[in-house]
């Protein structure tokens, strides 16, 4: 039976903003392989590269464990992955070469190589998994082990047959997801995410997914993994793996890392009642829809469970912009959904989204707007990015040039043609984090004065914060007006 090293392409270092902020996630959707492949009798070894200096530290394990397969498995749950950034594909293309050199088949599946898969192939790697890919893989390697084998019979496969790249049908997704196996938590050091995130937060937090994909059709929004299909795992297999890591691990904290967390009707209340009853006690994040967080009682369920922290999808302040996005939210349930979560006690934190065909002063000055009116708890500040498979990419895809993606999360360089320059976005996203933080410091200098009964030290250091956001965000403006000239102005 050949051997299998699973490993993944994400290098922390490689990312860092990242890296500095220091609240690293486990591959999740690598350790699901894993477990999948090891519940099915086959040999399988685990490396993981999240914390290593480099690619080269697969050489290591290659010469050690003598694999017949190297299988590169990205994280499909981690927004990070799904970006498909340019130092992690350059590291998965050394990662495949090192292997190759040392006469190891190559798999590769992620969000990237789904899309590009062409470029992979040409890379040196063997096969590309297309979209969810558990099961292509334990097909693939049962297939590779037979003296003749046919892997046109695979779904969910593209592969080079003498000069011509072969891509077999597409593979449906799962439906039961309660019958995979937990992640392999138990091949994995989760020592250095947890000393990682007690230094840069004070509490440990793991990531967790209970379903797969969203039926949503915002139109920048990729989705090479799941498509638009959306499968959920029951409350009770979710509270049983929570119950597991809760002994394993200790965490503090759950990141549920899913595209819309709790969307089938009345998962939410079961899985509240159910966490309540095990008497677990932890707190987690999570991603939401604000037109969902509005139905009756979702907020207060999601309270009882412990969630302190919803990011939502607000994407624009702009109603005009958000038609354009299909994102079939309203401006006006952003301001609800936001003004009930802290009544809830729980953190409204909004994504936001810069740069959009067509946004203009007006658009991005409304977007601003509510930032600073809402105060959310964070904000996540992104400029429109095209990725394949996307109604948005199929506009603008005659202007990207050789550069099609980010090098790491924190490049934010517009790469078609818009509004504005690409300079006046890096200003922007510099000058909004200022503003808001102005705001902030605006509003805890007003509860300092009418609620003195609640003054405490973070407080006070909000406040005081005024003296630098202050004139740090009209510095920011100058810089931002001086690039505010439209392209074709």
């Amino acid at each position: 039976m050949k051997k299998i090293l699973i490993t993944h392409s994400y290098f922390l270092r490689f990312d860092p903003k990242q890296w500095e902020t220091g609240k690293p996630y486990a591959p999740l959707g690598t350790l699901y392989a894993v477990s999948f492949l090891k519940k099915h009798g086959l040999p399988v070894s685990f490396m993981d590269t999240m914390f290593a200096k480099g690619p080269e530290v697969i050489i290591h394990s290659l010469e050690k464990e003598k694999p017949d397969i190297l299988v590169i498995y990205d994280d499909g749950f981690n927004y990070l992955t799904k970006m498909c950034l340019q130092n992690m594909r350059d590291a998965a293309f050394k990662m495949i070469r090192y292997a190759k050199d040392r006469g190891c088949a190559v798999i590769v599946s992620s969000s990237d190589s789904t899309d590009r898969f062409e470029m992979y192939i040409s890379a040196g790697a063997d096969f590309i998994l297309l979209g969810e890919a558990e099961i292509t893989l334990l097909e693939l390697i049962r297939e590779n082990s037979i003296d003749f084998p046919d892997y046109n019979k695979i779904a969910g496969l593209a592969f080079k047959r003498g000069d011509q790249i072969v891509k077999t049908n597409s593979r449906n997704v799962l439906k039961d997801l309660d019958s995979m196996p937990f992640p392999a938590w138990e091949d994995i050091d989760m020592k250095p995410y947890r000393e990682m995130w007690l230094k840069s937060a004070g509490y440990f937090s793991m990531n967790m997914g209970t379903t797969r994909g969203c039926p949503f059709k915002c139109n920048w929004c990729a989705k090479p993994i799941y498509g638009n299909r959306y499968n959920s795992r029951s409350p009770q297999n979710v509270v049983s793996e929570l119950m597991m890591l809760k002994h394993k691990f200790g965490f503090d904290h759950i990141w549920f890392c899913d595209d819309i967390f709790g969307l089938k009707p009345g998962w939410v209340k079961e899985f509240a009642d159910l966490v309540e009853k095990s008497e677990l006690s932890f707190k987690f994040k999570m991603q939401g829809r604000v037109d969902l967080l509005l139905q009756e009682n979702n907020i207060r369920d999601l309270q009882r469970a412990g969630c302190e922290n919803i990011w939502m999808g607000a994407e624009s302040g702009s109603q005009r912009i958000l038609d354009a996005m299909d994102k079939g939210t309203t401006v006006e349930q952003i301001y609800e959904a936001t003004h009930l979560l802290k009544r809830c006690g729980i953190k409204p934190s909004f994504f936001i989204q810069f740069g959009y065909l067509n946004e203009e002063k007006e658009d991005i000055e409304k977007t601003i707007s509510m930032i600073n009116e809402l105060l959310p708890f964070e904000i996540g500040i992104s400029v429109s990015y095209p990725l394949p498979g996307t109604v948005f990419f199929e506009k603008v895809k005659n202007q990207l040039g050789n550069k099609t993606n980010w090098k790491d999360s924190d490049e934010l360089a517009l790469m078609f043609n818009n509004t504005y320059q690409p300079a006046f976005y890096k200003q922007l996203h510099r000058y909004v984090h200022k503003s808001y933080r102005k705001h902030l410091a605006y509003e805890n200098i007003r509860q300092l004065i009418t609620r003195p009964v609640k003054i405490n030290s973070f407080r006070i250091k909000r406040a005081i914060s005024a003296l630098y956001y202050l004139p740090a965000a009209f510095i920011d403006k100058l810089k931002l007006r001086r690039l505010e000239k439209p392209v074709h102005g």
